[in-house]
């Protein structure tokens, strides 16, 4: 991340320097607003790399100078990129009360959002996001991890599993679309590719179990993949949940 992005360490956030935002509903804050679309479009188009406070001068046709005075620099932008399309998640404002159908519609919607702004994943990889649509999404995630524990700890634990699925599960996604896009090769071309590699493996009967997933498995899409892996998270917290009452 370049000096001229971020010129001055802060030991605060922006949420603590732009309560305005916060409050948006109230009050709109329509330069930062107009500054975090056009962020998020580039991001989204070119990924998160390319945002920068100079190229957001440009899409925004203004000077660098006049960004800094809404924000101290990019990490201040990222911040507001990702509580900005938090904003899109379709969650009701409460839990239903049955823990397991609402962690797999927080599943769901945290899929769907990274799916469609996949420059998140490599943002959320490495601190929660504190804004406050994101705190909305968390804290409706926690009251449904609520309905199958009482032990704030335990809930914690369920939501980060959950969270953990998706974001593998979206990372493998991103990453086959970026060897589309790197290659010029789709699904169908790239076996076509390997195929004769793939078969010598089979052939050389080195590989037992490889040989019977080649021969024998169903390949499964994205979608059918990431629900099975959920049902079997689900699954096992219904079982800990189940054992603890036993207990």
């Amino acid at each position: 991340m370049s000096g001229a992005d971020n010129p001055l360490p802060r030991a605060d956030v922006v949420w603590t320097r732009l309560p305005v935002v916060v409050e948006r509903a109230r009050r709109p804050a329509l330069t930062v607003e107009r500054m975090v679309d056009a962020a998020v479009r580039v991001a989204d188009a070119e990924g998160v790399d390319a945002v920068s406070m100079r190229r957001l001068a440009t899409e925004l046709e203004t000077g660098t100078t006049s960004l800094y005075r809404q924000l101290s620099g990019k990490e201040d932008l990222l911040e507001l990129m990702v509580d900005h399309v938090y904003g899109e998640c379709e969650l009701p404002e409460q839990p239903s009360g049955d823990w397991r159908a609402d962690l797999h519609l927080v599943a769901i919607a945290g899929r769907r959002l990274m799916l469609r702004h996949s420059w998140l994943v490599s943002v959320l990889g490495s601190r929660p996001p504190i804004g406050p649509n994101a705190l909305r999404h968390m804290d409706f995630a926690l009251a449904a991890a609520h309905g199958a524990t009482a032990d704030v700890t335990e809930a914690c634990g369920l939501v980060d599993a959950v969270s953990s699925l998706v974001l593998g599960g979206v990372v493998n996604e991103v990453a086959e679309r970026e060897a589309q896009r790197r290659t010029g090769q789709d699904e169908q071309q790239w076996r076509d590719t390997v195929g004769p590699y793939i078969q010598q493996v089979v052939e050389s009967g080195r590989y037992p179990e490889v040989t019977r997933r080649v021969l024998e498995a169903t390949d499964r899409t994205h979608d059918q993949q990431f629900e099975l892996g959920l049902e079997l998270l689900l699954d096992g917290i219904a079982m800990r949940i189940a054992a603890g009452r036993r207990a």
